[in-house]
């Protein structure tokens, strides 16, 4: 079998999750760290399709939960676009770079924040020691992210105590100096408003 079909063989295995594929390829001399056309890892298409037992063995033989693609996706980072919170786990022992950035310069906090995935963000503060008021280039932080682009209801308002309790600044305001209570009160938003309040000392 040639190096390149070597890589294949791991790339199709990783991205169905097949754990056993996964193991054999490796075992046959698949480089842990090959490579798609878009650049993607084994591990990283493992993560995007949630298939923890493949990125199990992945990580186990050494993967990068770090490598990046095209589109700067990492296994890591991806897991903030999913919210699984057992992939992170899988994913933790492999040491990521918790300032890891996405192309929007976000962190896995912040997307996470953004899409309503309470479990995950809850893990993630719990378990890891990620920067709660990381700016992403567009001058958003998970808070601003949750309020901007969330949709006011039960779970980005469970997100925003997370954040808050988790030592978030209530107060940092986006590139245009608009706060998050300001935001919250544009969007109509009066639980989310009433936490910030809550948060500024009723400010």
């Amino acid at each position: 079998m040639t190096t390149n079909e070597l890589h294949l063989r791991l790339l199709d295995a990783a991205r169905h999750g097949d754990p056993d594929a996964v193991r054999a390829a490796l075992a046959d001399g698949a480089p842990v760290e090959a490579r798609d056309e878009e650049l993607r890892s084994p591990l990283l298409l493992a993560a995007l399709g949630d298939h923890v037992d493949a990125a199990r063995v992945l990580v186990d033989a050494g993967a990068d939960a770090d490598a990046q693609d095209r589109r700067q996706d990492s296994a890591w980072l991806v897991t903030g676009v999913t919210g699984s919170v057992a992939m992170m786990r899988v994913l933790l022992p492999a040491g990521p770079d918790l300032t890891l950035r996405n192309r929007f310069g976000g962190v896995a906090l912040i997307p996470a924040s953004e899409r309503g995935h309470v479990e995950y963000v809850r893990a993630l503060l719990r378990e890891t020691a990620i920067d709660v008021d990381h700016v992403n280039d567009l001058g958003w932080t998970a808070l601003l992210e949750a309020v901007i682009l969330g949709d006011g209801g039960r779970a980005h308002a469970e997100i925003v105590e997370l954040l808050l309790a988790a030592g978030a600044t209530p107060t940092f305001p986006d590139a245009d100096g608009v706060t998050p209570l300001a935001h919250a009160e544009r969007r109509g938003f009066t639980g989310i408003a009433a936490l910030l309040r809550a948060a500024t000392g009723g400010a």
